[in-house]
């Protein structure tokens, strides 16, 4: 199949760092979106669509029909826009099958409705590694890269590889592993697998921090990545990625948006379901990642 075919536009998003990227095969005029944002204002609970209109004007003014929304995991930065384009467009939303331990795990600490089931259900396809399937005429083969989270997945098509949660820019590194379910060791053996692709395979990242003296980027190659990333360049040891990883992840702080965040794309996007007043509500546990659950004394 021609590389020639396939067209890849991705947006930027500045509040959060995600890059939403859509693909299409120009021959067929088939597309998929990956990793869509809604805008979330948490001060206020302001949600709103201006991000993912922007992907939704591309992709009708190129007169593409969508046939796939794909996560790369449920993200803890941004409220998945999943729903919304597939109003908007149509096509199917689909994450790696291992969703559902994500969703076992997340369901106890939101104390989610008796109705949420952990089975992924919430999907209309759950992709199992080394799966493949098509954007138009376009194979792509879905790779399982855990470590940031259980369930994160890669998407490859012809030498593009749109890789989430897993690798950054060079210079900005790899993901975090400290969230529930991850875990550093299966990062770096995630990456790995990644970095075992043809030297000159595009990588398409799903966020960017950039320092301040470039503007925003979000692909290089695998060797570029494996030149000169700052954590997993080559060289640099599993045990030496483990202690950098677990050192550098104790001083981050939680994401500004991973409650509402989670609660929203464990359900593929769909907001909890509406209260008896028609609003729908994110709920804040209350210590529930930290100091094991316990409140102060008095409270």
């Amino acid at each position: 199949m021609g590389a020639g075919r396939m067209q890849i536009e991705s947006f930027h998003d500045t509040v959060t760092g995600t890059v939403t990227h859509v693909v299409a095969d120009a021959a067929t005029g088939m597309a998929a979106v990956i990793d869509p944002v809604l805008d979330f204002e948490p001060q206020s609970g302001t949600l709103t669509s201006a991000g993912a209109d922007r992907v939704i004007d591309l992709v009708r003014s190129r007169g593409w029909q969508l046939q796939w929304i794909l996560e790369t995991h449920a993200h803890a930065d941004h409220l998945s826009a999943a729903q919304h384009v597939r109003h908007a467009l149509g096509g199917k939303v689909a994450i790696g099958a291992r969703i559902r331990e994500v969703q076992q795990m997340f369901r106890s600490v939101f104390h989610f409705e008796r109705s949420f089931l952990p089975d992924g259900s919430q999907f209309d396809h759950l992709f199992e590694d080394g799966e493949r399937f098509h954007i138009g005429e376009l194979e792509v083969t879905a790779l399982w890269v855990p470590g940031h989270t259980p369930a994160d997945m890669a998407y490859r098509v012809q030498d593009a590889v749109f890789v989430g949660d897993t690798l950054f820019m060079p210079d900005v590194g790899t993901a975090r592993a400290d969230f529930p379910g991850g875990d550093a060791a299966t990062l770096y053996l995630s990456i790995q697998r990644l970095l075992a692709l043809p030297a000159d395979s595009r990588l398409h990242v799903c966020h960017d921090y950039p320092p301040p003296e470039r503007a925003a980027a979000w692909v290089s190659t695998v060797g570029e990545q494996r030149r000169g990333n700052i954590h997993v360049r080559d060289g640099i040891t599993q045990d030496a990625f483990v202690q950098m990883r677990s050192a550098r992840d104790a001083t981050l702080s939680m994401p500004t948006l991973i409650l509402p965040s989670v609660q929203v794309n464990v359900r593929a996007g769909k907001l909890p379901p509406a209260e008896e007043d028609g609003r729908a509500y994110i709920q804040v546990p209350i210590n529930a990642f930290f100091n094991n659950g316990a409140l102060p004394p008095g409270l």
